[in-house]
């Protein structure tokens, strides 16, 4: 990408030297800024205002507090300024999201000619799928189908294959682009971060604290950008559903055929110890001195080569998406798909669906006429597209979002680790699982964009980055409460607010991750707690989570479902328990959406079975 004048961020490159220094070793501050710049070009427009907001308002501090702007500073008066600016807690907040975009940039760049040259060296286990994929560019004004699937994702994806299987004329339509195999191989990390993730992976939800929330977009939708792992629908999950949602789909014993189907159709297996990696084995070894009861993660990644890139799209083709097996599947029934197709609304008549509206990347629409439409477009865009097309009637419609919030805790070991040398997500500890609502899993992340835990800035930082192979991670996840909201049509705005409940059981996940650490041997951990970045024995780690504020912390999430749930009771439930919506006949629901409640696991399997049995239904039905 041309770095374009226009988005040039005044007084970015004094940033870019008081985070990672160049006098200590740091990269040159003027590259950085141009790459900086380059990346945040493609956020929308209110992150890319609070990116240039951030930047600005750092360098007024240092002009009120010193007289003199950041770049015109040494090294130790640039790291003073910043000391000061965390005393404050909103100062505080500001510094680490800048601090996250530029280790994202740099950690992407720093490794980014080894990973493109190595894995280039490397042919992909399966090629490219049979896809019938046409741009909307390419596409008629106005045509018509049986039904129009809107979303390429796990739901939409196995949704439309088994329609397509049952004769009818299906087209799926997806907002982002097709990504091949080739273009993720020769694509440099940040950029393929930017392209494969809606709004350049800037998606947070609003709360205290906020709490980024990237989502995939393109043909696969999020499956491209996953980890992989795989879980069974928990049994005490879908007896909630059933007994307390009213959702007789997920009754146990007609649900496991589905969950069945879905683990088939991916191909999950256990993560082979051989391709693990260090990371994983060491959570593993970790676990096991505890007696905490650990494995490896079961993956659709056969036979993965252990590249770490799952969240960046694989460059091999190891990793089974459903752009790899369930859409070539109904493409091969006859399915078709358009991409770059923003849908902008279902039209209906009298009380039925007739069709969607969609527009084209040149502002130009397409018009298809289908009796039946099946909404797949995730937590948040769905809630904002049946608002647009005047569904969205229903008083819980975006109401009850869960996300599934993650934390992450570093160890740092004697012996070189080189985590993202191996599967990104790799092993997993349910110890805690049903007692606590905590899931912990060995996460590393694609080569240089992990070093965002790492503690302290300036010198410290680049010292800390200079040993980074050092560094082991663990990221816990805990099955939360239904605490947030999509508003908006136009766009989402998602908000979400850590109940007391769930923010103790962060504190105690970040507890449980420090345990596994120490246990694993290493030297001192990093839990992320303000005011305790490093602790170097247990009872440290005791001593800074006994006052810590889970509002605190650094949370991610990765699986917001829910806003549209399904279940029996018309005011709680937009959507009936087979996946119809409330209120307008021919419309379906099959996503991440209509699962009643957080299904306290990583969720594609799930939201795969679900949408296999609504479209069962919907077959059925006739």
């Amino acid at each position: 990408m041309l770095h374009d004048p226009r988005f040039r961020i005044p007084g970015l490159k004094g940033v870019c030297a008081a985070v990672l220094p160049p006098e200590a070793g740091g990269p040159d501050p003027g590259v950085l800024r141009i790459a900086l710049e380059q990346y945040v070009a493609q956020f929308p427009v209110p992150s890319r205002h609070a990116a240039r907001a951030g930047v600005m308002g750092l360098n007024a501090f240092s002009v009120a507090t010193t007289g003199k702007t950041l770049l015109r500073h040494g090294p130790e008066e640039r790291e003073q300024v910043l000391h000061r600016l965390t005393t404050r807690p909103e100062g505080r907040h500001a510094l680490e999201g800048l601090k996250a975009l530029v280790l994202l940039v740099a950690g992407g760049e720093r490794y980014a000619d080894e990973l493109l040259a190595r894995w280039q060296a490397v042919e992909p286990v399966r090629p490219d799928a049979d896809l019938d994929v046409t741009p909307a560019a390419w596409w008629p004004s106005r045509s018509s189908c049986d039904v129009v699937v809107i979303g390429s994702c796990a739901g939409g994806a196995v949704a439309a294959r088994t329609l397509a299987r049952a004769g009818l004329d299906v087209v799926i339509l997806e907002e982002g682009r097709r990504f091949t195999v080739d273009e993720i191989r020769t694509t440099r990390p940040v950029q393929r971060f930017a392209d494969l993730y809606r709004d350049a992976g800037t998606t947070v939800a609003l709360g205290t604290p906020p709490i980024a929330l990237p989502i995939g977009r393109g043909v696969g939708g999020t499956t491209l950008v996953n980890s992989g792992t795989c879980y069974r629908t928990p049994e005490a999950v879908l007896l909630r559903w059933r007994d307390d949602a009213g959702l007789k789909l997920a009754d146990p014993s007609a649900f496991a055929p589905y969950l069945d189907d879905a683990w088939d159709t991916l191909s999950v297996a256990p993560v082979p110890l051989d391709v693990m990696g260090c990371n994983g084995k060491l959570c593993l070894q970790g676990a096991e001195r505890l007696g905490w009861a650990c494995g490896p993660l079961d993956h659709n990644g056969a036979p993965c080569q252990g590249c770490c890139q799952s969240a960046i799209g694989c460059p091999v083709n190891a990793k089974y998406g459903v752009h790899l097996n369930a859409l070539p599947q109904a493409c091969a029934a006859s399915a078709r798909i358009v991409s770059e197709a923003r849908v902008l609304r279902v039209t209906h008549e009298a009380g039925r669906a007739t069709g969607v509206v969609a527009r084209r990347l040149d502002g130009s629409t397409v018009v298809i006429q289908a009796p039946r439409v099946v909404v797949a477009a995730g937590a948040a865009e769905t809630v904002t597209l049946l608002r647009r097309s005047g569904l969205g009637g229903h008083p819980q419609l975006g109401h009850n979002l869960a996300i599934h919030p993650a934390a992450g805790v570093m160890g740092r070991f004697d012996d070189p680790v080189v985590a993202w040398d191996g599967v990104l997500q790799s092993a997993g500890v349910d110890e805690f699982h049903e007692s606590e609502g905590i899931l912990v899993e060995a996460t590393a992340t694609p080569p240089g964009m992990g070093s965002i835990g790492l503690p302290g800035i300036g010198r410290d930082l680049v010292a800390q980055l200079d040993t980074a192979d050092h560094v082991a991670g663990l990221g816990a996840m805990i099955g939360d409460e239904p605490a947030g909201r999509v508003y908006g049509s136009k766009r989402a705005i998602i908000r979400y607010e850590l109940t007391a409940r769930d923010g103790a059981r962060v504190v105690r996940a970040v507890e449980v991750m420090g345990r596994i650490l120490f246990a694993a041997g290493a030297r001192e951990v990093y839990p992320g707690v303000p005011g305790h970045p490093v602790v170097r024995t247990v009872e440290e780690l005791a001593d800074a989570l006994a006052s810590a504020n889970p509002k605190g912390l650094h949370l991610a999430a990765f699986h917001p479902t829910g806003t549209a749930g399904a279940g029996a009771d018309e005011e709680r439930y937009p959507v009936d328990p087979e996946g119809r919506l409330r209120g307008v006949d021919g419309v379906w629901v099959a996503d991440a959406c209509i699962l009643p409640t957080c299904p306290e696991v990583n969720p594609q399997i799930s939201i795969m079975a679900l949408a296999l049995a609504v479209a069962d239904g919907m077959v059925t039905a006739g």
